[in-house]
């Protein structure tokens, strides 16, 4: 590849009043050459002088390092925050951010500088400034390479590692990203990178939202002219496209020796990059696996621009120097304590010669299941623990391996939930993102969790051919050969039951089971409060959950399950239960009929039911479908289970008067750690006439009861602003983030290292915390009320608002089908808006008719400014039932300001 034509020129500082460059930063380093004792001036920007100022000791050094096109002007943020925290008193940092040789203001040599030179480079001038460690490096795209460079070659030196967007290593069989490829073109890249800006202004273009006029300025100020330009021109030039590149094996030993660095490291990553993208990111874990790791959704290559990374950096390097036996949770816990552990596939085991049932497949009307069977499917357990072993020995030989990442686009029934106990047997970890989420949230949850392989039917396969979904793929049937080639399917289920079969015959074992603090599974939160986060437990937590389940309820073997939330059906196996799922519409649960679920009792002889919320209301509203043997069905229900948002008593009691041998129940969970309270419904009542005696009609929320034997709740109580700040503690009627610990709470977040790290807390030697984002109070009795989510939270001028209570009391008007409250205006004097569906239902936005507002306002007692009624208040799919009032308020922002009256 030729090289792009430099020119000599002195180094310089930058121009005064660029956006966000501090003067005092900048200053020229005149470093020589190691090789040649050429003596070379280097602009940096360097905190040193203002620490010195502040007369504080920095605790280590943070060396910086830009890619190309940019310039130190990239690290201005990161240098304003580490220098303002080490001012107002926390850990001082110097930084020095570098402007390469050819680059930024640094000295133009006039030579081409190859990768292996770029970091003998930056070994000579940390030489000349005396760094001498701790230092910790900080690099982006190509800089994120040289950094690494640097890392490997001064070991004693290293304290960690930190990269925004880059890249070590390329698969021969991958071509490289489509932009580089486009710049390397002889004919193209003389003209786009050094005779035109157009490279500059390519990337310029990539941030996300646009880069202010300002900030772009900063990045074009050292690359104004053409001359100026030749950097940029061979940055691009030594790009080792090919084994056969001058800077290829250079690139090779840094990405082999950074498997051996053994510091800890940090990867910040905008997904949204044309160039680095997340296939770049899986092989750096797989050089780093203990890497830290965060996914800034909706980002991109300058992901310094798009997110606010700094404070993240600055966290972690707290964190990387805190003594892991004490501060690193994590680390510091020991192996969850309860009972022995129980692996999910024990009962399949143990009950693998029976003949008893073990699920039933409640085919949906009208599809080829149906087609194919008179009635429900019936899968004994002798047959299902035979298939889960021949697909688990199927999926060893066709090359899924313990730690690989398997999505899992299949509906629920036998084909789930055999392919899933196949999977966490052989050690793979499922990825589980439920139809629910929709295209576009399927696309951002499969996409960010970079599974290896991904089973579904051609229609999932389909979808994530077009949307590059990663993974090989199987299909859960066989497929015509053009289809097959089409997906790119390896194999199909029947396969994998034919090569496992014919494996196990031969005297193949399956792989020895996985550890119990292995990672096990991926579980998709929601989207209700975001976007869909990615849940990650281990063998042992989700062993937890079955323990938890279990001493709770007395579900085991010889119980009768009927869940109508498919996460509840695939733990009916691991319970040892007999398990069915009603017909259903998975993608809309308030379409479930009180017949389906009366059929699915029958055929399990189903002793417990559990319901989502948003199911409850059609069942009830189809009761009268119900036929006397349906109702005699109905009536062998022992217990019967709601969880996933708040149930109201009376829905909960016309639910309950559908199975009056039952003991309704209302779990508090989340995806995050399943049941982590629950009451009943005479609970529900007592807690009602508790709060009553003592003049309190609604108690501030919803009543969910009392920790379970295995959970621990706590409440952070909320300031003036609402913002959590209290020492965790039992104290009743204090409001605040609701905390609990658990042996089933999740392991972490998956590629959300910030999130991961918020939602952690530490009170007590031993154990973990989680830190849920709901709102509420724990009454005299110890029983948990539930008061909203904290992002929900409304800060008035007469004080904090939580949302449940109010709402409660205005959907206690019997026009008034759903209700939500929401703040708008500043915080600290926003003011109360009630958003209501009607019982009679609205075809249009509107402010409510005078007698309905009047009514609301008498119901919610606060004061409100207005009263808006929509024809349905935006839910989450999953649950049809968690309101997104973050999306409200902005809404009715925006209507009370004159804006249209659209459906929000």
């Amino acid at each position: 590849m030729p090289r792009a034509a430099t020119v000599a020129a002195a180094a310089s500082l930058p121009p005064a009043g660029l956006d966000g460059l501090r003067p005092g930063w900048s200053r020229l380093v005149e470093v020589a050459e190691s090789a040649s004792g050429t003596p070379r001036a280097w602009h940096v920007l360097d905190n040193a002088a203002e620490l010195a100022e502040l007369g504080v000791e920095p605790v280590g050094t943070v060396l910086c390092v830009h890619g190309n096109p940019t310039w130190s002007y990239l690290w201005r943020g990161f240098l304003a925050d580490a220098t303002d925290a080490a001012a107002r008193g926390d850990e001082a940092w110097r930084v020095v951010a570098v402007d390469q040789l050819e680059m930024g203001f640094s000295e133009r040599t006039g030579t081409p500088r190859t990768l292996d030179r770029r970091v003998r480079d930056l070994g000579d001038l940390t030489r000349a400034l005396e760094i001498d460690g701790p230092v910790t490096t900080f690099g982006h795209d190509w800089g994120g390479v040289v950094s690494l460079g640097w890392a490997v070659d001064h070991p004693e030196q290293l304290a960690g590692v930190m990269l925004l967007n880059t890249a070590v290593h390329q698969n021969a069989d991958e071509p490289i990203p489509a932009p580089l490829r486009l710049a390397l073109r002889r004919s193209v890249l003389g003209r786009a990178t050094v005779t035109t800006p157009a490279f500059l202004e390519t990337t310029l273009a990539l941030a996300h939202p646009p880069l202010p006029a300002a900030v772009k300025a900063g990045y074009r100020a050292p690359y104004r002219r053409a001359e100026q330009r030749g950097g940029i021109g061979g940055f691009v030039a030594d790009i080792p496209a090919d084994a056969g590149h001058e800077s290829f094996a250079e690139l090779d030993r840094i990405a082999t020796g950074i498997r051996t660095l053994g510091v800890p490291s940090l990867l910040l990553w905008g997904p949204r990059d044309p160039i680095f993208s997340d296939r770049y990111l899986d092989d750096l874990l797989e050089r780093m696996p203990r890497s830290d790791v965060h996914r800034f959704e909706g980002t991109g290559h300058l992901i310094a621009e798009d997110a606010e990374y700094a404070p993240a950096a600055l966290a972690w390097l707290r964190d990387a120097r805190s003594d892991a036996a004490s501060d690193d949770v994590r680390e510091a816990a020991p192996r969850d304590a309860g009972p022995d552990y129980q692996p999910l596939w024990h009962y399949l085991d143990a009950l693998r010669d029976s003949d008893d049932t073990a699920l039933v497949e409640m085919a949906p009307s009208g599809s080829a299941r149906s087609a194919q069977h008179s009635g429900p499917r019936v899968v004994s357990w002798k047959l299902l623990s035979r298939r889960v072993r021949e697909l688990a020995a199927g999926l060893d030989r066709a090359g899924v391996r313990r730690g690989d990442r398997v999505s899992l686009l299949v509906p629920p029934g036998a084909d789930l939930t055999a392919v899933l106990y196949a999977c966490v047997r052989i050690g793979a970890i499922v990825v589980v993102a439920d139809a629910g989420l929709g295209l576009r949230g399927l696309t951002r949850a499969v996409r960010g969790a970079r599974p290896d392989h991904i089973i579904g039917q051609a229609k999932g396969l389909t979808a994530a051919l077009a949307l590059g979904w990663p993974g090989r793929r199987i299909s859960t049937t066989r497929l015509a050969g053009p289809a097959r080639s089409a997906l790119g399917v390896t194999h199909c289920l029947a396969d994998l039951v034919e090569i496992g079969a014919a494996s196990l015959a031969a005297g193949t074992g399956l792989p020895p089971e996985p550890d119990q603090d292995d990672a096990a599974a991926v579980l998709f939160t929601s989207g209700s409060t975001g976007p869909a986060k990615g849940v990650v437990y281990t063998h042992s937590q989700l062993s937890g959950i079955r323990f938890a389940l279990a001493g709770q309820y007395g579900v085991g073997p010889g119980t009768g399950l009927v869940a109508g939330f498919a996460p509840f059906a695939l733990l009916g196996p691991a319970l040892g239960a007999r398990s069915a799922t009603p017909d259903m519409d998975v993608t809309s649960p308030g379409t479930l009929t009180a017949i389906a679920v009366a059929d699915a009792v029958a055929a399990v002889d189903g002793t417990v039911v559990f319901l989502s919320p948003a199911a409850i209301a059609n069942v009830v509203a189809t009761a009268s479908d119900l036929t006397p043997a349906h109702r005699a069905s109905l009536g062998g229900v022992r217990e019967f289970l709601s969880a996933g948002a708040p149930v109201s008593e009376p829905l909960l009691a016309a639910a309950a008067r559908l199975m009056p041998g039952a003991v309704a129940h209302t779990p508090y969970g989340m995806t995050e750690g399943l049941l982590l309270t629950d009451i009943t419904l005479d609970g529900i009542r007592d807690a009602a006439r508790d709060a009553g005696a003592r003049g309190q009609a609604d108690a501030g929320g919803v009543c969910v009861g009392l920790p379970t034997a295995t959970t621990a709740v706590r409440i952070s109580a909320i300031d003036g602003l609402g913002a959590p700040i209290g020492h965790p503690s039992r104290h009743p009627n204090v409001t605040g983030e609701i905390v609990v610990s658990a042996p089933h709470i999740k392991n972490g977040y998956d590629r959300l290292w910030i999130t991961d790290r918020a939602s952690r807390l530490g009170t007590e030697p031993g154990e973990r915390w989680h830190r849920t984002g709901d709102v509420g109070h724990l009454d005299a009795a110890g029983r948990l009320w539930v008061e909203g989510r904290l992002p929900h939270v409304i800060v008035t001028a007469d004080g904090v608002v939580t949302p449940v209570a109010t709402e409660q009391r205005i959907e206690g008007i019997a026009p008034v089908a759903r209700a939500a409250l929401v703040g708008i205006g500043p915080r600290g004097t926003q003011a109360l808006v009630a958003i209501v569906e009607t019982v009679a239902g609205s075809r249009r936005v509107s402010l409510a008719p005078a007698e309905l507002a009047a009514a609301v306002r008498r119901a919610a007692v606060l004061p409100l400014a207005a009263v808006l009624v929509v024809p349905k208040l935006p839910t989450d799919i999953r649950h049809n039932s968690k309101i997104d009032r973050t999306r409200l308020a902005a809404w009715a922002t925006g209507v009370l300001s004159g804006g249209a009256m659209r459906q929000p």
